[in-house]
This record gives structure tokens, sequence and C-alpha cells, in this order.
């Protein structure tokens, strides 16, 4: 069974409430808010020991003499990003 709700209903309903129980509602939904934008923010950097990887990864490769294709490396650092 699924049970539908208009959004103005929902905030009557908490206008209803007592304070603290709004509070208690405050206080939860600023917790999850919270937690997804640490989520949020956690994928889009990458740390100083994975940048400093990479570029020693891509020295040795330099070392030892292999070549790339430009778009090969575009490639590549598109998988890098994704992951």
């Amino acid at each position: 069974m699924r049970a539908t709700i208009s959004l103005d209903s929902l905030w009557q309903t908490i206008q209803s409430m007592p304070t603290d129980k709004q509070m208690w509602l405050l206080e939860k939904l600023q917790n999850s808010l919270l937690c997804q934008t640490v989520e949020e923010d956690s994928t889009k950097y990458i740390s100083k020991q994975e940048i400093l990887t990479g570029i020693d990864a891509g020295l040795k490769d330099l070392k030892a003499g292999r070549k790339q294709s430009f778009d090969d490396f575009i490639k590549e650092m598109e998988n890098e990003i994704q992951d």
C-alpha cells in the first residue's frame, strides 16, 4: 500500500507538531544533508597521494621509453576521473 500526501499537507503537519519534535526533525534533515554533501565533496577530489602516484607512474613510463598517443592518454585520464 502506498500513501501520498501533498507538500502543503506535509508542511501543515510539521507546523502542527510540538517545537521539540520540529527541532528533532530539523536535526535529522540537517544531518542527512551534511552527509550527502560530504559524500559529494569526497568524490570530486583526489588525494595528494593519488596525484603523486600518477606522476610517479608517468615518469617511470617516460624513463622506460613508452610512448602513448594523445587519444589514448585522454581516454586513460577520463577512465581515472570516472573511477
